[in-house]
């Protein structure tokens, strides 16, 4: 059976990302109990972790949402009828479709004293009833959603007059690969359960579950259930929500993962005193170097993200960032690839400063912007060149080519400013449709030489070298246009 990457609640029953939505905001920021102190990996072994979950314990709540449904009735043709509805009445009336209770449960962390909540978005996403129950399994607490952030999966959920115990919150980038890490949640709705384990991996991303994903792996038993509860490390503190897993039975097999607190946390705060999580816009199209892109732009290595396109009248474009820019530090943190650095941009407040540390030809250089706010149309979005961009075909062998003329433009909704060859059709078996090329984009460069027609794009194609093209194309995906770099190798023989 193939492997799937499951989402917890399914099992119960550029730098580009969007506002959440928020039913009502606190301007005063919420008090957390944090501890920023790495933990003592120098220490021995607990032969017991007893102690450490009854102080954890009373922080994790269970979580059961509910939410209506209409049955759909079947329902006779004859009744679709003008006639016979006048006489026996609309046949979608809702008194002939009764309503359901859906409910679905899973778990939450209490992160302050007077009733803040953290758990999955995924938990909470459509319910119109919320109830939280305290470890004990009988207190017993309705909640409000104070906002949701789909982008990370994160929720914040308030129980009002309630002293609850919250649980301390750790620095989630000072773990490290083989901390002792458990898993505090409700799985099956059987109650409250631990497992144990380790981090087997950081910065998980790629899966396509929310568009921010910088996930901690762990192979701590997750199951159903425990979507939106603790992963704690050896000292108790919470570093972790748990989110999903990847399994072949849908139960734990060993690969967890949770978004990062520090991610989370950041997501709260925002949500509590702005009721709303904006998110820092640079206005580039970052892009994943692979190997064969890291030869052609002359680069040591993989790391960094390669700058595929920058948006007109944007922080990038006033900051003098170009197109083929490789961006590999921020505010002298390094850059590990593109979704690292989206997620970078993403987590810095608007209107920040940035010392961005880029390579351009060759040669090193450091480059200053100041972050605007991710406008509306660009959430959600994820338009940054994802995925390997290689193929096995000769020049541009399969594609299609024509001239740009007002009924393309129309027709690709291509703006007036973007010149070079339109892409009428490609091949999806040709080296071109293996590397990414789809049938409407542009080619405005062909191995970093601008071209204004389809002739012009041919004849640079048939005087490469060595028959390996570089081109820089622009596209409209999801609704937003803007440029990257793919890679058409010659075949081999």
């Amino acid at each position: 059976m193939k492997t799937k990457l499951l989402n917890l609640k399914l099992l119960t029953a550029l730098v580009i990302v969007g506002l959440s939505a928020s039913l009502y905001a606190d301007t005063k920021a919420p008090k957390l109990n944090v501890s920023s102190q790495p933990i003592d990996r120098e220490a021995k072994l607990a032969t017991s972790y007893a102690p450490l979950i009854k102080r954890v314990a009373p922080s994790v709540v269970n979580i059961y949402s509910t939410r209506k449904s209409r049955v759909q009735s079947f329902i006779h043709p004859f009744l679709d009828d003008p006639m016979f509805r006048r006489f026996f009445g609309d046949p979608n009336d809702s008194g002939r479709q009764p309503a359901r209770k859906l409910q679905s449960l899973g778990s939450g962390v209490v992160v302050t004293e007077d009733g803040y909540i953290l758990t999955n978005n995924h938990v909470v996403d459509g319910a119109d009833e919320i109830k939280v129950v305290l470890s004990d399994g009988k207190t017993e607490y309705d909640a409000k959603v104070v906002g949701r952030d789909p982008q990370t999966d994160v929720a914040v959920l308030k129980v009002d007059d309630a002293k609850l115990k919250p649980i301390t919150l750790a620095d989630s980038d000072k773990l490290e690969v083989g901390d002792v890490v458990l898993a505090i949640g409700n799985p099956f709705g059987v109650g409250q359960t631990v497992t144990h384990g380790i981090i087997s991996a950081l910065s998980r991303g790629g899966f396509g579950i929310t568009d921010y994903e910088d996930f901690i792996q762990t192979d701590a038993a997750i199951n159903p259930g425990n979507s939106g509860g603790a992963l704690v490390d050896a000292e108790g503190r919470l570093i972790g929500i748990a989110q999903s897993i990847v399994s072949r039975s849908g139960t734990a097999s060993g690969v967890g993962f949770a978004v990062p607190i520090n991610l989370a946390r950041g997501v709260l705060e925002r949500i509590v005193t702005d009721g709303k999580v904006t998110r820092g816009f640079l206005g580039v199209i970052p892009q994943p170097i692979t190997p064969g892109l890291a030869k052609e732009f002359n680069l040591p290595d993989q790391d960094g993200a390669l700058i595929g396109g920058v948006q007109p009248e944007t922080p990038a474009a006033e900051a003098g960032l170009r197109e083929g820019d490789v961006i590999t530090e921020v505010n002298g943190k390094a850059v590990n690839d593109f979704r690292h650095f989206r997620l970078m941009i993403s987590q810095t407040a608007p209107k920040t400063k940035v010392a961005l540390k880029v390579i351009r030809d060759g040669k090193p250089r450091t480059i200053n912007a100041t972050l605007g706010t991710l406008p509306d149309e660009f959430a959600a979005s994820d338009d940054n060149g994802d995925g390997p961009v290689s193929g096995r075909a000769d020049g541009l062998r399969g594609i299609q080519l024509g001239n740009l003329d007002a009924r393309g433009r129309n027709q690709y909704d291509i703006p007036n400013e973007v010149r070079g060859a339109l892409i009428i059709g490609v091949d999806p078996n040709s080296n071109a449709g293996e590397a990414g090329v789809s049938e409407g984009s542009v080619i405005v460069e062909v191995n970093r030489q601008p071209v204004r027609s389809a002739e012009e794009a041919r004849t640079a194609a048939r005087d490469a070298k060595g028959g390996r093209l570089l081109l820089r194309i622009w596209s409209s995906e999801g609704g937003i246009g803007g440029t990257r770099y793919l890679l058409i190798e010659p075949t081999r023989k």
